[in-house]
């Protein structure tokens, strides 16, 4: 690549994404990579008035980017890793992940409310099914409420209503656009797992574009956070969820050694499994092995039933143990 051609960057233009984005022009820089940012809006920054557990699309905020990517418009494409579809579009490949944030979700409190000082009753909004479950298995005396909109957007809305006691977000976009001073509690994870994904960053680009996919890896691929990562998205996949599903994932690795914890929640969180699964793992391969085979795990203990239940609104005949 001659040093005149400057990569195109593909991205959503939520204040978030453009943090992400200009993050990784920065490491590319940094190689010696010159680069140019191309905003696109996804389907996901244009539909803002439905809950988006109800469009019903597992690409949200990412087909509009693979379009680009595909036609050649852009060289390559920055997500939150978090909204990446588990199996990707023919021709698209996941080809960096970035050190990852602080994976946890983080309760935004009116006067700094804590989650254990929240009154009887009280009101918390989030868009996440998965939040909505394991807030309710914890205080099933909370009232959830739909929220839609970028960080600040939601950040202004707990203001304007009244009757809403806080929040819950991700605490690396609120660490990221530099709000981490409204963070009242970042929720544990004994009782509160992420998202698969939650935290990190990914770049996509075209499949078989070696020489951009060498580049962006060279600048900012983390190999521990892509083995965590690995095995909570195949956790994921193999349940065949999206991430407006109730199931949650979170790994971590220490000296070669992988703990992945997953769990698959009813929306009212009375109905909940969940596993632990480690082994030591050296790639992306063997972290994959891991995820599939909690997801094996719980499915056997009713994951399926359960997401069988979400997804038609009504429960599912149980069979045989």
């Amino acid at each position: 690549m001659s040093a005149a051609h400057r990569l195109v960057v593909g991205t959503r233009g939520s204040a978030l994404a453009l943090w992400q984005t200009e993050r990784v022009r920065a490491l590319l820089l940094g190689t010696g990579v010159p680069t140019e940012r191309e905003e696109i809006r996804t389907t996901g920054d244009v539909i803002l008035d439905t809950p988006l557990s109800k469009i019903g699309s597992r690409a949200l905020f990412t087909k509009q980017l693979d379009d680009a990517l595909l036609e050649g418009r852009i060289d390559l494409a920055v997500h939150s890793l978090k909204d990446l579809p588990t199996t990707l579009p023919a021709g698209i490949a996941i080809c960096a992940v970035g050190l990852r944030e602080d994976p946890r979700d983080a309760l935004v409190g009116k006067d700094g409310v804590t989650f254990d000082g929240l009154p009887e009753g009280a009101t918390l909004a989030t868009s996440s099914l998965r939040r909505r479950s394991q807030l309710l298995r914890r205080r099933p005396d909370l009232r959830i409420v739909d929220i839609r909109g970028n960080v600040d957007t939601r950040l202004a809305k707990l203001e304007a209503n009244a009757g809403w006691h806080g929040i819950v977000l991700a605490s690396a976009g609120l660490v990221r656009l530099g709000f981490a001073g409204r963070i009242a509690e970042r929720l544990p994870l004994d009782w509160m797992l992420p998202a698969p994904g939650q935290g990190a960053l990914a770049v996509t680009v075209r499949d078989g574009d070696a020489e951009v996919a060498h580049l962006v890896r060279a600048a900012l691929h983390d190999g521990p956070t892509a083995l965590c990562v690995a095995a909570e998205r195949a956790f994921l996949r193999r349940l065949e969820g999206g991430c407006q599903v109730p199931v949650a994932a979170h790994a971590d690795l220490l000296d070669g050694h992988l703990r992945l914890r997953g769990a698959v929640g009813s929306l009212d969180g009375r109905d909940m499994v969940t596993g632990t699964e480690r082994c030591v793992v050296a790639t992306e391969h063997q972290a994959v092995d891991v995820g599939l085979r909690l997801a094996e795990r719980l499915i056997g203990e009713g994951a399926e039933r359960i997401l069988v239940e979400v997804r038609t609104g009504a429960p599912a005949p149980v069979g045989e143990p």
